[in-house]
């Protein structure tokens, strides 16, 4: 069950899911377009990498759905750090709402970290990651941006890794 998503949509993300390795070959764009023609959700892609697509639910939710078996991980990941860290560093993280096989519905960012916020205040916020056994992976300025309340926060932490 989802607060968020249809039963008809889950029903395709897990399609999609179980289809994903046949296309585990293809390059980014050709895999994004076929997990698009499979899933057939009604809302808008705003991106995608190469471990997941992104749709904005128009809620202030978006949702990501893993494109290989690594965007699983990617979301587990997410999930398992957002709800496993201190609550001072959880306030730079990217909230997370719920989690499914292959899929994570997450807080929608909008507001891009300005060049000089990010150069002065980014350093301090890796050795808080790293104090806390967080090794912060791709923390570029793509993967960032700043709460309403002027906190730089990841939206993309998928790669960090706990140690």
């Amino acid at each position: 069950m989802s607060d968020f998503l249809s039963k008809k949509e889950i029903k395709s993300i897990k399609l999609w899911i179980s289809k994903m390795n046949y296309y585990k070959n293809s390059i980014k764009s050709q895999r994004a377009n076929k997990a698009k023609e499979i899933l057939q959700l009604k809302y808008k892609n705003i991106g995608n990498g190469w471990q997941r697509i992104v749709y904005d639910l128009n809620n202030g939710y978006v949702l990501k759905v893993a494109l290989t078996k690594k965007g699983i991980q990617c979301n587990k990941r997410e999930f398992k750090i957002y709800n496993h860290c201190l609550a001072d560093l959880r306030k730079h993280l990217c909230r997370v709402k719920e989690v499914g096989h292959g899929w994570i519905i997450m807080k929608k960012m909008s507001i891009k970290v300005p060049k000089r916020i990010y150069q002065e205040k980014l350093p301090r916020l890796k050795k808080k990651f790293l104090a806390a056994g967080i090794k912060p992976r791709d923390m570029s300025n793509s993967n960032v941006r700043l709460s309403k309340k002027g906190k730089i926060t990841v939206i993309d932490y998928g790669h960090f890794i706990r140690y």
